[in-house]
């Protein structure tokens, strides 16, 4: 089948003419081009934390305005991750990718234009409004590629480039700087002209599904899609509308744990460097390895924990329960942690206590997105999942303008960490209270819009 809103047909095998030339393990190709679009996701993103100081000493921006700016990009990128996955389940991730990625790297190195306050929220909208897709597709692209027994996995290991591009993008924007006389406006030419070549590179590499990539064996299309726990055939039943899941107790919390999870990462996202700036002294050369050893921890966080979720929920043969424990427990120990940075005296046991704060948190990050495909018919995957992430990205417009209120009116770091620590283990909380989701069946299926929402799922 095939038309608006419905995925085409595809064969069950790869094109023939491709056996001479293909390659083993294919979707981990598809995987490691992913991940290599998402550093350079979160290094654009996070280019602006780390040269605020140059900016606001430029323009005589306040902290509040400075809040606000950073908050900009989220007032599109929070819509934008849901448009994103409904447009990858219509269109493909391969071309809703591409374009989303130029977008960015266009408007990144836009910021090299810009010369006041209001040409700098601008500029933050367009940029924001190309970010947003990339969560949802790389959710859609992964159930598209792995079985469900190693979507966790496939998860994990991609979204662990995010905050790796966070621990990559601190250092290079920081040596650019140093470089070239604190020139922050070159750096962000670079980085849209490195966007461009990722954009190339995915288009080049990356196909739909495996069944469209030319160099897929046989054998590994199979273990995509059969044995226990493969992937769901969309094709098999027909899917519920996305308005049906919305309305899901499992999806709205799910939501809110991750809104916990990501009014944190944005707070530091935005505002660590400066921070560790104004409180402890540093300079752009210490920034360097004192901004990336907390990313570098998130990054490890977020891949050991999609590895072990899929090996222990296959050994448990309770996907779901483990999943959904795993985010709460990571959630909740990293806002506990986060409670106490303030009280940390001294850069090197500063930038130690919120590394082991971010190790733990970005445990729970591959759970949310693998909670979602869990129970979601595989046709929805894209849009319920950029619902998801769009729920979690408001934090990215509130929690920047929020701390910058906190620090520059009230001069409370203190105030600012424990908001971000009592939201997250709210989210804990409510996720671990919300009650089991309708399972997808074995083949992919989902019950009736009209079945209940608590049955059990494992």
């Amino acid at each position: 089948m095939s038309g608006p809103g419905k995925t085409a047909q595809h064969p069950a095998t790869p094109p023939a003419r491709a056996q001479a030339r293909t390659w083993p393990g294919v979707r981990w190709g598809v995987l490691s081009a992913n991940a290599f679009v998402l550093i350079v996701n979160y290094g654009d993103r996070a280019a602006i934390g780390v040269a605020a100081p140059l900016i606001v000493k430029e323009f005589g921006f306040s902290p509040s305005t400075m809040g606000i700016l950073m908050s900009a990009f989220a007032f599109t990128y929070a819509p934008a991750s849901f448009f994103g996955g409904a447009l990858a389940d219509r269109f493909g991730p391969r071309k809703v990718m591409t374009v989303a990625v130029i977008w960015w790297s266009v408007f990144t190195a836009a910021a090299a234009l810009c010369w006041n306050a209001a040409s700098f929220l601008i500029q933050r909208l367009l940029f924001g409004l190309g970010e947003g897709p990339q969560g949802s597709v790389t959710a859609r692209t992964m159930s598209n590629w792995f079985p469900r027994r190693e979507y966790a996995t496939a998860v994990g290991l991609t979204f662990a480039a995010n905050p790796l591009g966070a621990a990559i993008g601190t250092p290079v924007v920081a040596g650019l700087l140093v470089w070239s006389g604190n020139n922050w406006r070159l750096t962000f030419v670079v980085l849209g002209a490195v966007g461009v070549l990722v954009a190339a590179l995915w288009y080049v590499c990356v196909r739909d599904r495996p069944e469209e990539h030319p160099r897929v064996r046989a054998g590994e299309l199979e273990h995509i899609v059969g044995g226990e726990l493969g992937r769901p055939d969309e094709e098999a039943t027909t899917a519920p509308p996305v308005g049906y899941y919305l309305r899901r107790p499992a999806v709205l919390a799910t939501a809110l744990a991750f809104f916990g999870f990501n009014w944190i990462t944005f707070l530091f996202l935005s505002w660590y460097p400066t921070y560790l700036v104004q409180e402890h002294g540093v300079d752009l050369k210490s920034l360097a390895w004192a901004g990336s050893l907390p990313w570098i921890a998130a990054a490890v966080g977020t891949a050991v924990g999609g590895i072990f979720s899929d090996r222990i929920a296959k050994r448990l043969r309770a996907p779901y329960a483990v999943r959904k424990w795993a985010a709460v427990l990571g959630l909740a120990l990293g806002g506990l942690l986060c409670f106490g940075i303030t009280s940390v005296s001294g850069t090197v046991p500063s930038v130690a206590f919120f590394t082991v704060t971010m190790l733990l948190l970005y445990t729970s990050n591959a759970q949310f997105w693998a909670l979602v495909q869990q129970y979601v018919h595989p046709a929805r995957v894209g849009a319920v999942s950029g619902f998801v992430h769009f729920c979690a990205n408001l934090a990215a417009i509130i929690a920047p303008a929020v701390t910058g209120f906190l620090v520059g009116e009230l001069d409370s770091w203190g105030g600012a960490f424990s908001l971000a620590a009592g939201l997250a283990v709210l989210g804990a909380v409510v996720l671990a209270a919300v009650p089991r989701p309708t399972p997808l069946t074995a083949s992919g299926s989902q019950p009736s819009a009209s079945a209940p929402a608590g049955s059990r799922t494992d």
